[in-house]
């Protein structure tokens, strides 16, 4: 930068060497401010817990809320063995005759159990269709767990059974069957055969 003098005694700046001036750097601060704010409501929106995300819903076979399933009795209509009792899944339900029903008294525990599930009844609502709700109650087992009893009878599920209307339970060893809608035997023996364990 140089000064020169005028006639009247003052300088006058040349600017021919100046940098570019101060403009170019104001538009900097601002977009700079711009981008930070941007980035401060992003992360608030991010970070917003006022409500929680829409949960999937459960699936019909699981339970929403641990001891809290809704039971279902249905009846369905099996070729070989007539009317019997299902879950709410179109599982096969059972019945055991080494139980009781008068009183209900369900005897198979420990191994027995594993392939024969007791169907649950702690803290459920039990829905029917095609059964009398009458007829259905619940029995203490023996590790203090409660189990769904049709006319008295203790319900298991059959864990070889892998998919609805499957039947392979029926008339293993002679002591296990699907049970009807009155809680008798379905049927002779029927698909399934006397194979299998029955404890």
């Amino acid at each position: 930068m140089r000064n020169t003098r005028r006639t009247d005694g003052s300088t006058d700046e040349h600017t021919s060497g100046r940098r570019p001036g101060r403009p170019g750097g104001r538009l900097a601060v601002l977009a700079a401010t711009g981008l930070a704010a941007a980035a401060l409501v992003a992360g608030c929106g991010s970070s917003y817990s006022g409500s929680s995300p829409a949960k999937p819903p459960a699936s019909p076979s699981a339970p929403a809320t641990p001891g809290m399933t809704a039971a279902t009795l249905r009846t369905t209509t099996d070729p070989h063995l007539g009317t019997i009792v299902t879950d709410s899944a179109g599982f096969t339900l059972y019945r055991f005759d080494h139980d009781s029903a008068t009183p209900p008294t369900s005897t198979c525990t420990g191994g027995c159990a594993a392939l024969w599930p007791p169907v649950p009844a702690d803290g459920t609502t039990v829905a029917v269709s095609g059964v009398d709700a009458k007829l259905v109650g619940t029995v203490t087992r023996a590790d203090g767990s409660k189990q769904l009893t049709l006319a008295g009878w203790p319900l298991y599920r059959y864990a070889p059974d892998h998919k609805p209307g499957d039947t392979k339970g029926q008339g293993v060893q002679g002591i296990w069957f699907a049970v009807t809608p009155t809680g008798d035997r379905a049927g002779t023996g029927g698909s399934g055969g006397t194979g299998g364990s029955g404890y």
